[in-house]
């Protein structure tokens, strides 16, 4: 079923609350105890486009805001329901003028010494038929997440309770080496909540920058804050870069946020960037807050992405990642190290700061996470 099709479906949202039980069990069981019948406290939506606001979503256990069910019981896309073929075809009718394009992806080798002590990028070509031929092969191996890169629903769920979106349990999602001999017969534990959902369907609709570096960096200033430091930008800031860029959300919006990681990683010495590899972690970024929760749904963005190693800011306390509601209660897609300088200087120069955006995600069956293959289209 489309996605299209799925939201026009949803009449109907749980408004009552969700049953607050630690799923243990499949994905069917786990969803049935998370996902309730209608009740005289549901709410009927006529615009297919209206969801709950944020204050009418239920609460999971100590969590507000839980998504769960607002698709179905055994929905894989989260907020990418939001991309229907009706706004998909609105964004590129109405963004993708002159055919310029930007491409948002760092390259695979950057940065060499990742952070949180994933593995370095290896890319290797080698020569099959002799040095001396031109034919070549490469071999890579990457963490998915060492540089631009989209979290998936099985990266993040929520910590303190031990479930991924829709209630799934931990438990129920397998680690280590995943073998698929037969297309035709993938098991569902193999598959459920992985990122090849949204590899098939595409991240693609309206994408908006606020450009944070350029806004408080007008007329020669200082940044007021340091990317490389734990810092929160707040739901004030953000609307304050909107207005300033001239920007209406709408449902569907791929948010972008240009925050100053990678333009500081390009301006500072080779022991700079050596060391962040060691040093612990602190990086700005969005602030983990329920105005911040509530300012991302009520916006109803289909996905949100930043230019920094962690789209939040960094570290927070374990029960306030912003991960555990993005992914773990919305399923919307997560972006971080998105290469935002090239498109920066593009809006700034166009005076347009929305534009058409696609993103194909790798096809990994299962898969926790993958680089966006993203690009913006003006």
């Amino acid at each position: 079923m489309t996605a299209t099709k799925r939201l026009k479906a949803i009449m109907v949202h749980l408004a009552s609350g969700i049953k607050t039980s630690t799923p243990s069990s499949a994905f069917d069981s786990a969803t049935e105890e998370h996902a309730q019948a209608a009740t005289d406290r549901d709410i009927v939506r006529k615009d297919i486009m209206a969801l709950p606001t944020f204050d009418e979503l239920p609460k999971y256990k100590n969590f507000t805001g839980c998504a769960w069910g607002v698709w179905g019981r055994n929905d894989q896309l989260g907020t990418v329901n939001l991309l229907t073929d009706e706004v998909v075809q609105r964004a590129a009718t109405e963004e993708i003028k002159t055919g310029r394009s930007v491409s948002l992806n760092w390259p695979i080798n950057f940065p060499e010494k990742p952070m949180f002590g994933r593995k370095t990028p290896e890319v290797c070509a080698f020569a099959h038929l002799g040095a001396d031929l031109p034919v070549r092969d490469d071999e890579i191996h990457i963490n998915t997440q060492s540089g631009t890169q989209w979290d998936g629903m099985r990266h993040f769920g929520v910590l303190e309770h031990k479930v991924y979106y829709q209630g799934v349990s931990a438990s129920d999602v397998p680690a280590g080496p995943l073998h698929l001999p037969d297309p035709n017969a993938i098991d569902l534990v193999n598959a459920n909540l992985g990122i090849q959902n949204w590899a098939t369907h595409g991240i693609c609709g309206r994408g908006v920058l606020l450009d944070l570096v350029r806004y408080y960096t007008k007329g020669g200033k200082p940044l007021p804050y340091d990317p490389w430091t734990t810092h929160g930008i707040s739901v004030a800031e953000l609307k304050a870069v909107a207005e300033a860029q001239g920007v209406k959300f709408r449902a569907g919006d791929i948010m972008l946020l240009r925050v100053g990681f990678i333009q500081k990683y390009h301006q500072v010495t080779g022991e700079e960037r050596d060391a962040l590899q060691g040093r612990p972690e602190t990086f700005a970024g969005i602030e983990q807050s329920e105005d911040m929760k509530k300012f991302l749904w009520n916006n109803h963005f289909a996905a949100v992405a930043s230019d920094q190693p962690a789209l939040e800011s960094w570290p927070a306390e374990m029960n306030t990642y912003l991960h555990q509601t993005i992914l773990g209660l919305w399923g919307m897609p997560l972006g971080e190290f998105f290469d935002l300088e090239k498109l920066s200087e593009v809006c700034a120069e166009t005076g347009r700061y929305t534009f058409f955006f696609s993103s194909w995600p790798m096809h990994i069956i299962g898969g926790c996470a993958s680089p966006p293959n993203a690009a913006a289209m003006f």
